[in-house]
């Protein structure tokens, strides 16, 4: 049942059945784009909501979340990199009260980051990829060396920066959440998860930003498929070739470790506070995060963030080309351009998609704010990702540009 309202202010109503969708009936051809996403069980399942100056005016989903179970309102979804946004957003959270100052050392806060000549690295740099501490690779020993936060906090602690650092930023695609997670733990002298539940989800009023994730709430976790095999090449050899082709290199060292297409479906990897990749979210919590930072910082009364933070997080911190990446991302203070599928792009949207397809960002332009998460991961071609978050957001971004 779809209600077709846009009279629902308080998140959550009472009121509002428990299975019932809710779309803003300005909104309706986006979410027939997404429904048509999720015609077979072959499409999985995934879930879309968008806030519009503080309001709700989508919350929907579609499919099926295993082959013998519907995708449902409290369906969640490992999401990938989407996670580096959260992360980012509780750090912001705490440098707006000056628990963290973006251009302190991080050393400042986790001394022993200090070793390696990494003593003048700040916040800003870990939050824009400019620390020199992309690789993933080799960093740990053991396939399953990744869930062992203390063992992977002190390699990074004890590594020696890339030297490419000091003229260009590069993606640190996996090891980003940790050195937000150890540096945000030093600075409040909280577990991550417990930053993470105060500074944004209790003041959001809505439960669903998970790293670590409680026993009694994995039966809601969507399983992923198929498995991530790039070009249809299994990953060992894909990941083991990509590592010794000197243009590729750097992406196989910061996003390719060894074992990581079976991590992701080892239930222990629930277990472990890895933000930079482990996150579960429904699209519901995500488009409220985000939906505040697009509306001044408030939603609901409740002011999240103050909009000269919201200014700091959304300006351009680099132009030069990533090396990682091969290409110039233009990255904010944890955060990338958003990008839609369309010739003209949303100046100063900004949030982060996770491979696979999920996603979420805020536009202080329009006021809107747009989440997706699937358990199906790309498309026929690869795993690793595909157009339908940039095609959805061209639609609500056309749809806002009419209101």
């Amino acid at each position: 049942m779809v209600e077709r309202s846009a009279r629902i202010h308080s998140f959550g109503d009472a009121s509002r059945p428990p299975t019932q969708m809710h779309v803003d009936p300005r909104f309706l051809p986006l979410a027939d784009a997404f429904f048509e996403l999720y015609r077979t069980r072959d499409n999985g399942g995934g879930a879309l909501a968008a806030y519009l100056n503080g309001e709700l005016v989508l919350d929907i989903w579609a499919g099926w979340a295993d082959r013998d179970r519907r995708w449902t309102r409290d369906t969640m979804a490992l999401s990938f990199s989407t996670g580096k946004g959260v992360a980012s957003t509780a750090a912001h959270r705490l440098a707006e009260r000056g628990v963290l100052v973006y251009d302190e050392p991080v050393a400042s806060y986790w001394p022993e980051f200090a070793a390696a000549g990494k003593e003048r690295i700040t916040v800003r740099d870990m939050l824009t990829h400019r620390a020199g501490l992309h690789r993933v690779r080799g960093l740990v020993p053991g396939r399953r060396g990744l869930l062992d936060y203390d063992a992977v906090v002190a390699a990074l602690a004890a590594a020696a920066p890339d030297t490419r650092r000091l003229r260009a930023p590069g993606y640190h695609a996996v090891t980003f959440g940790w050195l937000v997670a150890e540096t945000v733990t030093r600075a409040t002298g909280r577990d991550f998860v417990d930053v993470v539940r105060d500074e944004i989800a209790k003041p959001l009023g809505v439960g669903d930003f998970w790293y670590r994730v409680p026993a009694d709430q994995r039966g809601r976790i969507a399983k992923l498929f198929p498995h991530i095999a790039p070009g249809g090449v299994p990953w060992e050899l894909t990941s083991s070739v990509l590592s010794r082709v000197r243009p590729l290199r750097g992406l196989a060292e910061a996003a390719m470790p060894d074992g990581f297409d079976e991590l992701v479906r080892d239930p222990a990897v629930h277990d472990a506070v890895m933000p930079g990749w482990n996150g579960v979210f429904t699209a519901r919590a995500l488009a409220r995060m985000y939906g505040a930072i697009a509306n001044g910082g408030a939603i609901d009364g409740v002011q999240f963030l103050a909009p000269e933070t919201i200014a700091q997080m959304g300006t351009v911190q680099t132009r030069g080309r990533d090396y990682v990446l091969g290409a110039p991302v233009n990255w904010r203070l944890g955060y990338h351009p958003v990008i839609v599928a369309n010739r003209v792009q949303p100046r100063r949207a900004f949030g982060h998609y996770g491979v696979g397809g999920s996603g979420a960002y805020a536009d202080p332009d329009s006021g809107l704010s747009l989440a997706f998460v699937t358990n199906r991961m790309g498309n026929a071609l690869t795993a690793l990702g595909d157009l339908r978050l940039a095609r959805l957001g061209a639609k609500a971004q056309a749809i806002t540009a009419r209101i």
